[in-house]
């Protein structure tokens, strides 16, 4: 029986965690990583349900379950002439979430990976072809029987793949992050509504938790300079203690980057006085010329070629 092989593009938590996944499913696993340039920690704190918990649990061989940090408490704040109202709780006794920190949990899942037979690779790609599942490096090419692609929008990879064909939208917000120390009991997982923006409060072990504001930009310019202590008078009133500690804070800004899926049967595309409907994923029909003389296409290369020759970017199709 033919063994399926598949190549996960991207070493992230989600191309970690799909790897360690399908390679326990019996397949064969070439997982390629990126160069990462970036010097700064990953703070981020993620949230998973007990639903994915389950999954991670019996599907990940000697995943270590002291990483995730249970949480049975929910408690939504919204804030109204400076003072904050409790108008949603979900208190249970069962689990209702786990939270965890990205970086020593992708540290722990890459360890993982090395007692397996997954085939780690550093490589330069140059391009990928989606309908052919095809990587193309310096010097080799590869096919695939498939290509799962686990990458930030801000991954070159990512940026050579979709081009043009992206819908990009600035919040004109920045999130706020950091690691806050306390000694307040039991704290539970928290949602503050506040007119700057929503807050979040996200433990991951007794006694941090990694604080989340999505703030705007209004405030963020006003404060940047002096942020340290806007975010601790702000916290230490929310949370009516002075007894807590912050970490580095790290502050990204928010944007939306969605790539479409452009290649779909019955899709239309329309330019300049002409028009083509796809018949698959990869090719569509158009009628081209003064006798509408009918042609079958690739889509990649027609896109290509409008880009190319009537100066166009392809925003969307219907």
């Amino acid at each position: 029986m033919k063994k399926h092989k598949i190549c996960i593009v991207g070493g992230g938590l989600t191309g970690l965690i799909s790897a360690l996944v399908l390679s326990e499913r019996g397949l064969d696993i070439d997982l390629i990583l990126e160069n990462n340039t970036s010097k700064n920690k990953d703070l981020r704190v993620t949230a998973i349900s007990e639903k994915n918990m389950e999954f991670l649990k019996s599907t990940i061989k000697n995943i270590n379950l002291k990483l995730f940090y249970p949480v049975k408490k929910i408690n939504l704040f919204f804030e109204k002439n400076n003072q904050t109202k409790n108008f949603l709780n979900f208190d249970e006794n069962k689990n209702l979430m786990y939270f965890f920190e990205n970086r020593l949990t992708k540290d722990h899942l890459s360890k993982l990976l090395k007692k397996t037979k997954i085939k780690i690779q550093k490589k330069t790609i140059n391009s990928i072809d989606l309908t052919e599942n095809k990587i193309f490096t310096n010097f080799s090419s590869k096919s695939y029987d498939l290509v799962v692609l686990c990458l930030g929008s801000n991954s070159p990879i990512y940026q050579k793949i979709s081009g043009n064909r992206e819908i990009h939208k600035n919040y004109k917000e920045h999130s706020i992050t950091c690691s806050v120390k306390h000694q307040i009991k039991d704290i539970g997982a928290q949602q503050f509504f506040l007119k700057e923006g929503p807050l979040a409060i996200l433990p991951y072990n007794k006694n941090k938790f990694s604080v989340v504001w999505s703030i705007e930009d209004i405030y963020f310019i006003k404060n940047k300079k002096n942020i340290t202590n806007y975010l601790k008078t702000k916290l230490s009133n929310l949370l009516k203690t002075n007894k807590i500690s912050l970490g580095n804070i790290q502050s990204y800004p928010l944007k939306l980057s969605l790539k479409r899926n452009y290649y779909k049967k019955n899709a239309i595309i329309f330019w300049r006085g002409h028009v083509a409907v796809c018949l698959s994923k990869n090719n569509l029909i158009h009628a081209y010329g003064p006798k509408k003389k009918v042609l079958i296409m690739n889509i990649n290369k027609t896109l290509k070629l409008i880009e190319k020759t009537a100066k166009l970017k392809v925003i969307g199709i219907r």
